[in-house]
């Protein structure tokens, strides 16, 4: 099917009626400086890990430019490895006055949600706005659903009303027991598209049936990983296939207008800047909010590479390159 404009701007399971505006999960912030809806708020700025592995001092120099430059209405958090918020408070006492709003990765799983919380609170210049914790793949998907219930449940004990948490699902298995496992709890679901292995990314169906699971259960998501250009492509460096994100913008609103799974796969192999920018371009009002409602965010070690694409492709003004 050809998606068309629209559809419903009902908030997805997950979102959280009292998040922070512009915290993950709470759907797109109003726009300001005319950015369109679609892209606000949609970069999760994740420097300090591969394959950019920005040192700290210069991720957060680079982080506090954005925030307070043209780049600030399409900038979401700065996302911390749990260990490394020592490192992170230290880097801002030596700035002072600086602050910043973080998304805290837990790699320990669901043990180390309170810990990285506590961590984060002992410092008054960090401000947790999410945490993102791993399930682990379990021997089959009835583990893996309860592996991923476990991980929501320390989220559901440990988070603070205001705080967004993110389940990240094993790759592997039936994404939609892994789905249902959120269900009753306020947790969104986080995606994995890539890393530094070609096997760390996943095929277009892959991860359209994943999206179109998430669409038809209302559960809004964030992607890690892989996905800082605007459409698919293969790196001509290392010869993998990368997702888009804009692809991915654009499947959502597929799998929330019917498109089947594979229908939604059709959208994420698309390579035409011309015809993605195009598609993207009727994506306003209520098609964009609904959009945004489900595909939250997604984390990328450039904030600028997937701006440079939205200028190229003409959706955004050359301004914010500035």
């Amino acid at each position: 099917m050809t998606p068309q404009p629209g559809g419903s701007a009902a908030g997805p399971a997950g979102s959280r009626p009292d998040a922070a505006p512009h915290a993950p999960g709470a759907g797109p912030p109003p726009a300001p400086g005319g950015t369109p809806p679609l892209y606000a708020a949609l970069l999760d700025d994740a420097a300090l890990f591969p394959p950019g592995d920005a040192p700290m001092d210069a991720a957060v120099a680079a982080h506090l430019r954005y925030r307070a430059g043209p780049q600030s209405p399409m900038t979401g958090p700065f996302i911390v490895p749990a260990g490394r918020i020592p490192e992170l408070g230290r880097a801002l006492a030596r700035r002072p006055g600086a602050a910043l709003r973080v998304s805290v990765t837990v790699p320990d799983g669901p043990d180390g949600v309170g810990p990285a919380l506590e961590a984060a609170r002992a410092r008054p210049a960090i401000e947790a706005v999410a945490v993102e914790v791993a399930a682990h793949r379990g021997d089959d998907d009835a583990q893996t659903a309860a592996n991923t219930a476990r991980a929501a449940a320390a989220l559901e004990e440990h988070l603070p009303a205001r705080t967004a948490g993110f389940v990240e699902l094993p790759r592997g298995t039936d994404p939609r027991r892994s789905l249902d496992a959120l269900s009753g709890t306020a947790q969104l679901a986080k995606l994995r598209t890539g890393g530094t292995r070609a096997d760390a990314f996943p095929s277009e169906a892959e991860l359209a049936a994943a999206l179109g699971a998430a669409a038809r259960r209302g559960r809004a998501l964030k992607c890690t990983a892989g996905m800082h250009r605007a459409l698919r492509h293969t790196d001509t460096a290392t010869g993998f296939e990368h997702h888009g994100f804009l692809n991915v913008l654009l499947a959502v609103h597929a799998a929330l207008q019917g498109a089947d799974d594979a229908e939604a796969a059709a959208v994420l192999s698309m390579r035409d800047g011309a015809r993605a920018a195009a598609a993207a371009a009727e994506l306003s009002g209520d098609a964009a909010s609904a959009v945004r409602a489900l595909f939250t965010s997604f984390g990328t070690c450039s904030v600028l590479e997937p701006l440079e694409d939205l200028v190229a492709l003409g959706r955004i003004s050359p301004a914010v390159l500035e």
